[in-house]
């Protein structure tokens, strides 16, 4: 049997961690607290959790900080809990790192289905898992979840990874915000386009040459995005 994944909640409320806490090891996941961001920053170096949900106001080191200093080493899964809904702090989220964005109050099953949504790798079929995608300057191993641009690995946090890798599979093709974000995110978010705005910019800073110019993630205005293959970018 595996074991069960290991969730690090961040929150200087204590009656929030009592409770995420709870319902968390009622679901069979193990879990450890903190009450900011510096004692966050010990537990995940000394425990190695495999999510981490973190309020954004806290002493010492906010969410925002937090997840800045995560994502300078690792590619774990993190969700902020927030009271602020406001479109302006959920991209600043997001640009810090954040793979989700859930503003307080919120349900307990709502919570769980995020954390689930976030622990889920890619899991469509043994092909998919095994696959190694290749086009031009592109290497995807799937089921490693490594990415090589131009014979150089990148490092991806995990949705960024899946927007890729869903972008990468329909090349070629004009994906809607709407088609994308029910892939990545659920359909509960097809309306958020600020999560697609934040990630294609992230990643066009990973992969582009210069992203003011993007060739491979192209917008098509008020539509989508397309991403071009070798082929089509030879002829432009």
């Amino acid at each position: 049997m595996s074991e069960n994944k290991k969730i690090l909640i961040v929150d200087d409320e204590s009656q929030i961690t009592r409770v995420l806490r709870h319902s968390l090891t009622a679901h069979r996941y193990d879990v450890r607290t903190a009450a900011d961001g510096v004692s966050a920053l010990e537990t995940f170096h000394d425990w190695h959790p495999d999510l981490i949900i973190t309020d954004l106001q806290m002493p010492e080191m906010d969410g925002i900080g937090l997840c800045r200093e995560i994502r300078k080493v690792s590619t774990l899964p993190v969700i902020v809990l927030s009271v602020r809904g406001e479109e302006k702090t959920k991209v600043q989220a997001l640009d810090a790192g954040a793979d989700d964005y859930i503003t307080k109050p919120f349900g307990i099953e709502e919570l769980l289905a995020r954390v689930r949504a976030s622990l889920r790798r890619n899991t469509t079929s043994v092909d998919d898992e095994l696959a190694t995608l290749n086009d031009g300057d592109f290497s995807i191993d799937v089921a490693m979840h490594n990415v090589n641009v131009r014979e150089a690995e990148i490092h991806l946090t995990p949705k960024e990874f899946d927007l890729l890798v869903f972008l990468f599979r329909n090349r070629d093709k004009v994906i809607t915000h709407r088609a994308i974000l029910a892939a990545i995110w659920g359909g509960n978010f097809t309306e958020q386009t600020e999560y697609l705005r934040v990630f294609v910019g992230q990643l066009r800073k990973k992969i582009e040459v210069d992203p003011s110019q993007p060739k491979y993630i192209t917008t098509e205005p008020w539509v989508g995005y397309r991403f071009l293959t070798s082929s089509h970018n030879r002829q432009r």
